[in-house]
């Protein structure tokens, strides 16, 4: 699978676009990222330079992804049978929807081509991604996966 921007920027300089962020918000962030880790937009997040649903908005202006509130989405047990709490939990998706042989999973991080992969062994579907916050995932598995594993 492979993963093309449709817009040429970096996640930090479109949030600077976006009136996000500023330039030394930005920097701050990138040094509070090498130092512990994560992405860049996590970072943000923790710093508390911008919101989840900023980011995830501009991941989905980035790369095309299409966004999606877990928030009030029912998700049919069915699907949520078809990947394992452990694999939710790994990778932090949720899949979402099935239809034939397409299995929709929502991603905080969207760009984790491995996750998208072992999904689509595991499921033997075409997998569709959008785009949502970490909350909506933690507050999804909590919901659905809470007695499983």
């Amino acid at each position: 699978m492979l993963l093309r921007r449709v817009v040429d920027k970096k996640l930090g300089d479109l949030l600077i676009e976006r009136g996000i962020i500023n330039q030394q918000q930005l920097e701050e962030a990138l040094s509070f990222q090498k130092e512990k880790g994560g992405l860049i937009g996590e970072s943000l997040v923790e710093l508390g330079f911008a919101k989840e649903e900023e980011i995830a908005h501009a991941l989905t202006a980035q790369y095309g992804f299409p966004f999606l509130s877990l928030g009030n989405y029912d998700i049919n047990l069915e699907v949520i049978s078809l990947i394992p709490g452990r694999m939710v939990r790994q990778y932090f998706l949720m899949p979402v929807d099935k239809v034939g042989n397409s299995l929709s999973i929502a991603m905080s991080n969207p760009l984790n081509v491995n996750a998208i992969e072992d999904v689509e062994l595991l499921s033997g579907c075409s997998v569709q991604v959008f785009v949502t916050t970490s909350s909506d995932i933690k507050k999804a598995i909590v919901k659905y996966y809470r007695d499983k594993e």
